[in-house]
């Protein structure tokens, strides 16, 4: 029987789900590493008798089972050739807190962030903390031991285990926690599995020559941060094989063992009070490396609680990040590297002088140039700016990336200055300026080189250099892997780590708890080598793929998807804030996330026969509920733009496949409206009458719950031109073109007035043009042709008229951003385009400039105090701010304003009116949005400026949503 129908009959004893298509194999081929590799098939289990039955299939058929939670792993870990078991979307529950105990126990796939926002109340926390702490899990933080920026204060993730439930690998159960030396010595008389691994623990390290020889050839047991092969350096320090009162418990020895040695299915973890909430960063200014690195010996005696170092390299990719640009106010002149220490206390005036004292200690040293203090809010902001930086390397335009294959050496802190000088030493023969990115308080820096791993003459040196580390490392008895892991990338080195003959002893240990090596067989012993099954094959052809959209910023199509590196952002939840990915915090479905889609679209490229190699069902599915809110532009810490590739995705695609009937109703819903304007009463009976607007929802695959939009009783184009021959002459204090857009012109036409008047009564010119629509129906519906048709002419129409003076103002965020977006991208006079976008704002930006420059004043308003609440849109939110709108609302003096911390509403565009994606679209709602709305008293009005927000909003929630300029004007005296 074929494989294929093996994995049928698997399929149908599971109680989860079991995927083997092309598609979710492409999507679980790698991970956070330079590795790939494509599994057999991928398993979201339920139950402990689906990972049993998954054991059992492991075992008949002579495959493998690999273990994931979120797939951030650095080190490959998560990629094999088996079936990868994805505990992530239904291994999520918090089972028990014990107050008393201080602990808490969970299943691997609960999100480390989550689990501590769900402990706050009871003044306790998981403090072991990594920089993708509000996506991955405590399953892969077990699995890799993590760390993180806490571990100098208080440990790593090996220190909190207490208890892990398991299944071993002949489907028996084992639970491992702290026994005695007598219970250790009952359990290696039983005629288990566990007894058999508990009596092969013992044979291996009873003998005290064995343990002599760990303790000589194991990283210094000074480095807390050290995930070298299997700790058994860690077992030889319990009572069973020394002179202490230290109890045994195999959960250290299984913590970093990466899902090699038993599937674990619960855990319970050591918990922390909360630290003191008074807290200071000082943020130490360097101009060499050298000098920082100088600096830690002294900065680490002031009991510090972080301390953490960036480089330029990093302080520069976050330059030109939206999200990170606020974030960087603290940097003063152009450091080579930054030291975050932080102290905190219980009192404001005892965090003072710890600080003061702090700052004393660096001013003394002459290392430093500059320290500012951070407090509040602004550490935070700190701390994201250095948390982003990982996933801000892969912004590195071309195919020369920073590469994590030495990033994670750690050493003593007294050996730290002297490795460094060593190792930029061996940096500078190879021609390398390594990147500093490092948890300098714990001896660890994560150094990367950057090569082209698609030129094999650089997967060579990606080897070398590994190589000539790993040594330079034993000489100061580091460890290779600091806190993520050995993997692939160094599972090959732990012989050299640790010494051939401590390297057997793991051998036999692995082989003592899985002889058929079937869980995540290739990590820690009998490593995959490191320079093979690549993420790309070396000096392979570049295939050529002509695009409509312009995607030369970063070098073609293909290597924006390859700027995704797999570090997740987008996996994020909703509790975390931002808006990406909406259809993931939906579904949880890795499918759905961006890191998928980006990472299906380089599969498909990459491997394509196809003349078209757009033309697969699967990206269409893997696209399908992309709801094009444009966050991973702004918040993907790589800036891969999911929603540009989903546009020349559905394009090319369509070129093969045609143009579905209903795809043209909305892309060309404008032409439409216009036609339906001519007599708008009997179009809105059609939409707004239950037995025909049922028809035509019916008909065309529009959700039955949806209501249909109302055409305006004349266009905005038809009032305007009214409203100026009623216009008395007045002075002005400047003109504006305001964008008569597709929305305003039939369907939102009292918003335009209301703008128009808005403007007029504040002194300013408003003009109108005989426009060509956005082109944003056109885009979202991946007709580029004729988005990119509307392009060309608007800037040829506006090219001549927009300027400094005479900006060019929007009120439908989609609309109006194209001009900033996808036009530079799409039309051909593209100096002119460039021109025109740096003068085109949403009217509330504009307002908000006129605000600071005092033309408009909250006296020309009402005193008339209101409570508002305000939704942005997604394409605001990433190409502009939502501030813009807050100030708009706060300028009456008795407004009070919030903003919802939503992401996206869920309705984008088209996307939720489809029948088929309605559910997805309401669930998007129902994250932040709705509930807002819900809990807001009656009299607090509702606020959204995107039009398909505001029908959301109703549809959601049955409450009415205002245009910010509707309020204002409303609110004119």
């Amino acid at each position: 029987m074929a494989l294929t129908s093996h994995l049928q009959t698997l399929s149908k004893k599971l109680s989860g789900e079991l995927f083997y298509d092309d598609l979710i194999k492409s999507i679980y081929a790698t991970d956070a590493s330079v590795f790939r590799k494509l599994p057999l098939a991928v398993a979201y289990p339920k139950t402990n008798e689906d990972i049993k039955e998954l054991i059992r299939f492991a075992k008949a058929h002579k495959t493998a089972l690999i273990p994931r939670t979120a797939g951030t792993s650095l080190a490959g870990q998560c990629v094999g050739d088996g079936i990868v078991v994805d505990v992530s979307k239904y291994f999520t529950k918090i089972l028990d807190v014990n107050e008393k105990a201080q602990t808490v126990t969970v299943q691997p796939g609960v999100v480390r962030d989550a689990l501590n926002n769900y402990l706050k109340p009871f003044g306790l926390w998981f403090s072991p903390n990594t920089s993708t702490s509000n996506r991955c899990m405590i399953g892969g933080m077990v699995g890799n031991n993590s760390s993180g920026t806490t571990s100098i204060r208080y440990g790593v993730t090996r220190d909190k285990v207490v208890e892990m439930h398991t299944i071993l690998s002949d489907g028996s159960d084992a639970v491992f926690n702290e026994i005695t030396s007598e219970a250790f010595q009952k359990k290696t008389s039983l005629n288990t599995l566990e007894g058999q691994i508990y009596k092969s623990i013992f044979e291996e390290l009873k003998s005290e020559a064995i343990q002599n020889q760990i303790i000589e050839n194991f990283p210094k047991p000074e480095i807390h941060r050290r995930n070298t092969g299997y700790a058994i350096d860690e077992l030889i320090k319990s009572d069973v094989f020394s002179n202490t009162t230290e109890q045994f418990n195999m959960c250290k020895l299984l913590s970093g063992s990466e899902g090699t040695l038993a599937f674990t299915t619960q855990i319970t973890l050591k918990l922390d009070t909360l630290p003191p909430q008074e807290a200071i960063m000082v943020a130490a200014h360097f101009t060499t490396i050298e000098a920082c690195l100088n600096a830690v010996e002294p900065v680490m005696n002031h009991n510090l609680y972080n301390c953490e170092m960036m480089d330029k390299t990093i302080l520069d990719c976050t330059k030109h990040n939206k999200t990170q640009q606020a974030n960087r106010s603290f940097i003063e002149g152009d450091p080579k590297a930054i030291l975050m220490c932080e102290v905190r206390a219980f009192t404001k005036e005892e965090v003072t002088v710890l600080a003061e004292n702090l700052i004393k200690t660096i001013e003394n040293s002459g290392l430093s140039y500059a320290f500012p203090t951070l407090e509040g809010d602004n550490i935070n902001k700190a701390n994201n700016l250095r948390s982003a930086g990982l996933g801000l390397l892969g912004n590195i335009i071309g195919d020369k990336k920073s590469h994590p294959c030495i990033e994670d050496t750690a050493v003593t802190v007294p050996d730290l200055a002297n490795y460094i000088s060593e190792f930029a030493a061996l940096m500078k023969g190879y021609n390398q300026e390594a990147i500093y990115y490092a948890h300098a308080g714990a001896g660890e820096l994560h150094l990367r080189p950057i090569l082209n791993l698609k030129k094999s003459e650089d997967v060579v040196l990606f080897r070398k250099i590994t190589t000539d580390v790993a040594h330079l490392v034993k000489k100061y008895g580091g460890s290779m892997s600091g806190e993520h892991g050995d993997g692939i990338v160094r599972g090959e080195f732990i012989p050299l780590m640790i010494g051939d003959a401590n390297y057997q002893i793991l051998k036999r240990i692995k082989s003592a708890f899985d002889a058929d090596a079937i869980f995540n067989p290739g990590k820690i012993v009998d490593a995959f080598p490191m320079d093979e099954s690549l993420r790309y094959v070396p000096d392979r052809v570049e295939p050529e793929i002509k695009t409509m959209l312009d995607f030369s910023h970063s070098q073609g199509i293909l290597r924006e998807a390859e700027k995704c590196n797999g570090s997740g952002d987008c996996r994020k939840l909703p509790e975390f804030g931002g808006t990406m990915c909406p259809s993931y915090r939906a579904t949880r479905n890795e499918k759905d996330t961006t890191r998928a889609r980006a990472n299906a679209l380089r599969e498909f490229l990459t491997n394509s026969n196809k003349t078209n190699k757009f033309d697969y069902e699967e990206l269409k599915t893997v696209f399908d509920l992309c709801l094009s809110c444009k966050a991973c532009a702004s918040e993907c810490p790589s800036s891969v733009d999911v929603a540009s590739l989903k546009a020349e995705f559905l394009y090319q695609y369509q070129k093969e496949n045609g143009v579905s009937l209903r795809t043209k109703l909305f892309a060309y819903n404008n032409t439409l409206n216009r036609y339906g304007s001519a007599f708008p009463k009997l179009t809105n009976f059609v939409f707004s009458n239950a037995f025909t607007s049922s028809i035509l929802k019916k008909s065309f695959g529009i959700a039955n719950e949806r209501q249909l939009p109302l055409i305006s009783n004349k266009s905005l184009s038809k009032q305007f031109q009214t409203i100026k021959k009623q216009e008395v002459e007045k002075k002005y204090i400047k003109t504006v073109y305001l964008f008569n857009d597709e929305f305003l012109n039939y369907l939102d036409t009292p918003i335009g007035i209301d703008a128009i008047q808005l403007l007029t009564a504040l002194h300013y010119e408003v003009k109108m043009v005989e426009n060509a629509e956005s082109g944003r129906t056109f885009l979202s519906k991946g007709l580029l042709e004729q988005a990119k048709d509307m392009a060309n002419k608007n800037v040829a129409i506006f090219k001549n008229i927009i300027s400094k003076d005479t900006p060019l103002l929007g009120i439908e965020p989609s609309a109006i951003l194209t001009f900033k977006d996808e036009y530079l991208r799409l039309a051909d006079d593209k100096t002119s385009a460039e021109a025109i976008a740096k003068h085109t704002f949403l009217i509330e930006e504009f307002i908000q400039q006129e605000i600071k420059l005092g033309n408009i004043k909250s006296e020309q308003f009402t005193s008339e105090a209101k409570t508002i609440k305000f939704h942005g849109h997604c394409h605001q939110k990433s190409f502009s701010n939502q501030l813009s709108s807050f100030d708009v609302l706060n300028l009456p003096k008795n407004y009070k304003v919030t903003i919802i911390p939503s992401g996206c509403c869920g309705m984008a565009g088209s996307f939720g009116y489809e029948k088929e994606h309605y559910a997805v679209s309401m669930q998007v709602g129902e994250q932040t949005l709705f509930p807002a709305v819900r809990n807001a008293a009656n009299d607090v009005l509702i606020s959204a400026n995107g039009t398909s927000c505001r029908h959301q909003i109703k549809d959601g929630t049955k409450r009415d949503a205002k245009h910010p300029i509707t309020i204002l004007r409303e609110a004119l005296l």
